[in-house]
Parts: C-alpha cells; sequence; structure tokens
C-alpha cells in the first residue's frame, strides 16, 4: 500500500526484491503510478551500496523540492533500519553476512543452541546479542 506525500500528488511504494536482496522505494505520481525516483537499499551484502536511480523512459516531472526531501528522508530510515548492522566492526559484519547467507536469515528454536555455540567461540560475549539479532532478528536474552 502506497504512502501519500502531505500534497496528495506524490505516493511511495516499498517493494522488495528477493532475486536482488534489496528494497525498492519507489517515488511516483498517484495520478498515474508511473516511478519516477527509485532508491535500492540492498541489505544482505555489505559490499552492495544503496543508489538511487531515475526513471529516463518516464515522463519529466518536476518534482518539488519538499517531496524530494520527503523521498531522500524515507530512503535514508530504509537504509538506517536495513543496513545498520553493516556499520558494526569488520569481523562482526562478517560473521553476520555468513550467518544470513547461511540460515538465510532464520533459525528454528532447535538450531539455536548449535548457532550460539558457534557464535561464541568466534567472538567476544558481549557481541553475541547484536550479531543474533542482527542475523536472525533474535534477542538471545534467556538463551543457553
Amino acid at each position: 500500500m502506497p504512502t501519500t506525500h502531505p500534497n496528495g500528488e506524490y505516493a511511495l511504494t516499498v517493494l522488495y526484491s528477493v532475486p536482488d536482496d534489496a528494497w525498492y522505494l519507489e517515488l511516483g505520481l498517484v495520478a498515474d503510478r508511473q516511478a519516477l525516483i527509485i532508491g535500492i537499499v540492498p541489505d544482505e551484502d555489505p559490499a552492495r551500496e544503496p543508489t538511487v536511480c531515475f526513471n529516463s523512459q518516464g515522463q519529466h516531472v518536476d518534482i518539488p523540492y519538499d517531496v524530494m526531501r520527503w523521498f531522500m528522508d524515507e530512503v535514508e530510515d530504509e537504509i538506517r533500519t536495513s543496513r545498520a548492522w553493516m556499520r558494526l566492526r569488520p569481523e562482526l559484519v562478517e560473521l553476520i553476512h555468513q550467518l544470513r547467507q547461511e540460515y538465510l536469515g532464520v533459525i528454528d528454536d532447535a538450531d539455536v543452541p548449535a548457532v550460539l555455540a558457534k557464535v561464541r567461540a568466534a567472538i567476544p560475549e558481549a557481541d553475541v546479542p547484536a550479531v543474533l539479532e542482527a542475523a536472525f532478528g533474535r534477542n538471545p536474552a534467556g538463551t543457553a
């Protein structure tokens, strides 16, 4: 469901592309739903940087500054939430990336002890919660 800018003329649609492992934020006119600008935020590969591209095949549209600012704030929020783990220390980023690739970001309760042991063997205990949260969205509180 698109989010409409307060002026009512522009809308933001957020989609996830599984093949690209990236979030796509598309700014378009409400009237024709054609994407004018696309923010691409990869969330799996730390080597890929977020980008913004313009629809060169579309019509020329003068986008008001406040609409562009709103769009870029939304892209920035997505970068902050999807890529926050990539700002951790390099060794943690590497471990998180490996875990996300190996387990596709999902572990069930039966896998937790083995994964926890693997993580604890690789990094200091103080870093375990951040790694598990970033890799699996799980809070290790109370896990043995």
